[in-house]
């Protein structure tokens, strides 16, 4: 039996990331949104906001022995949430070479908080970001997507494992050669089960778990 969540939706707030841990209880809260003003990225990554967004959060309890990537996951929910995206390793979401949205996953005691931030149109979008639709989708859309979205997850969640095939389909990282920090360099070849990215160097396989990419362009 599917797990069952309350859903919020808000025209605006400062943070769905906060709002969603701030009103769990003993279901999962799942909060949309269309605008933040004062949402943020991984490791303190400075947000923008397109023209037309979507900012969605689920808190739920997690056990203690939890050790699925929940990012990955969630950037596969993402994917089947909109067919059209696809996904950049770990979980940047993406329509060609343009990121179009991101995932965070933050934690606070016993309580999980995933937050998918998605650009749904951007008139004059920054360089390398993108949207996911050429026109104007209408105002209504970010609750469309997000909870559509909030659905995939749940449903991902509720599994006692994760569907890593699903996501090396979608995963196009894989067979690119990329560039990492400090100095990493080589060609992703799969997907572990725990999420961590295998890439092929000089020197042997490494197995990549945290940190960003850069695909190299051929």
């Amino acid at each position: 039996m599917a797990t069952p969540y309350f859903q919020l939706r808000l025209e605006r707030v400062p943070s769905t990331q906060d709002v969603a841990r701030e009103m769990i209880e003993d279901l999962p809260v799942l909060v949309l949104a269309a605008a933040q003003t004062e949402g943020r990225g991984r490791s303190g990554a400075e947000w923008l906001t397109a023209d037309r967004a979507v900012a969605a959060s689920l808190a739920f309890h997690h056990a203690v022995d939890e050790g699925r990537p929940l990012s990955l996951i969630a950037g596969l929910a993402a994917v089947r949430a909109t067919s059209i995206a696809a996904l950049k390793w770990p979980n940047d979401v993406m329509v060609a070479e343009a990121k179009v949205g991101g995932i965070l996953v933050e934690r606070s005691g016993d309580t999980t908080t995933i937050g998918l931030g998605l650009n749904l149109w951007w008139v004059d979008a920054p360089q390398g970001m993108g949207a996911l639709y050429v026109d104007d989708p209408g105002v209504e859309r970010y609750a469309e997507v997000g909870a559509l979205w909030g659905a995939e997850l749940m449903e991902l969640l509720d599994g006692d494992t994760w569907p890593v095939d699903a996501y090396r389909e979608v995963c196009v990282t894989m067979g690119r050669e990329i560039t990492w920090e400090p100095e990493g360099r080589g060609r992703a070849v799969d997907i572990a089960p725990d999420g961590a990215l295998i890439v092929e160097t000089a020197s042997g396989r490494e197995s990549l778990y945290s940190g960003a990419v850069t695909h190299v362009r051929s």
